[in-house]
């Protein structure tokens, strides 16, 4: 037996919570060690220090791009 889907609604209720433009992809070690010009092993050594911040996703660390640019932005600050 086939179940039938509802017709889709159009009011605005019923919209995803979230917009596409509000989600940020996150990089894996090597793409966002490439992008600070380090080893992607020192960037998972800082992460695990809790030095720059980063998600564990399984057994895989994940950066936001937006997050490793606001560590070098307070690095270049502190001197």
């Amino acid at each position: 037996m086939a179940y039938r889907f509802p017709p889709r609604s159009t009011h605005e209720n019923n919209r995803s919570r979230f917009e596409a433009v509000d989600f940020e992809p996150l990089l894996d070690s090597i793409e966002a060690a490439a992008l600070l010009r380090i080893h992607p092993g020192t960037l998972k050594k800082m992460a695990r220090k809790g030095e720059i911040q980063g998600r564990h996703v399984g057994k895989c660390w994940r950066f936001r791009a937006s997050d490793l640019n606001d560590w070098l932005w307070r690095q270049e600050r502190a001197g």
